[in-house]
């Protein structure tokens, strides 16, 4: 029943349908008003939830770093944060050295994972030219409508990527962070270093 459509279960206080009794169980507690917030009426299906949202009302973060002292509502978010001071990422390619620190970024891992396989699923419906990521399709496409949502503060310019507008905008702030090592020239493109 879990890999068919069929949904037999279904809530008496709205539309939603479950494919198992026990999942139209844990959502009927949602409609209960004792794990409901008194702030802004959300209801939840635990109270461990409930206290977690209430923290969003309250601005209340009693996890903290012992390194950096920044502050998190949940100790899971403090527990992948301090990943960044050990150094620990505990998801690893099985095929090459690369490794995440969080749990969500394991789901980076499965994109990762396409390098080694060569999937790229995600299709232009323009020009057929595939993507192993989303995000890549997505500015792709703007190639072909001519979108440019990344628009320069300073003059008319205006860029497909955000990483475009970033190094345009050093030739406003004048910023070179690229150094030859050869000698004491500064260049504000990676690729003028390489060049020049």
């Amino acid at each position: 029943m879990r890999h068919t459509e069929d949904k037999l279960y279904s809530c008496t206080q709205c539309e939603k349908q479950f494919n198992n009794q026990k999942y139209l169980k844990i959502h009927m507690n949602v409609h209960s008003s004792k794990y409901k917030c008194n702030e802004c009426g959300k209801c939840f299906t635990g109270n461990k939830e409930l206290t977690v949202h209430g923290q969003s009302h309250s601005g209340e973060k009693p996890f903290k770093c012992t390194v950096c002292s920044k502050r998190f509502k949940q100790s899971p978010h403090l527990v992948v944060h301090s990943r960044i001071h050990s150094g620990e990422k505990p998801y690893k390619c099985a095929l090459c050295d690369k490794a995440f620190r969080a749990f969500i970024e394991s789901v980076s891992l499965n994109i990762h994972m396409r390098v080694h396989t060569r999937d790229k699923p995600y299709k232009c419906h323009i020009c057929d030219k595939a993507f192993s990521v989303s995000v890549s399709l997505i500015t792709h496409v703007r190639i072909h409508t001519g979108d440019k949502p990344y628009k320069c503060s300073q003059c008319d310019k205006a860029f497909i990527k955000s990483g475009d507008l970033n190094t345009h905008m050093r030739v406003h702030t004048r910023d070179k962070p690229y150094k030859c090592s050869l000698c004491d020239k500064y260049f504000n493109q990676s690729s003028n270093l390489q060049t020049q």
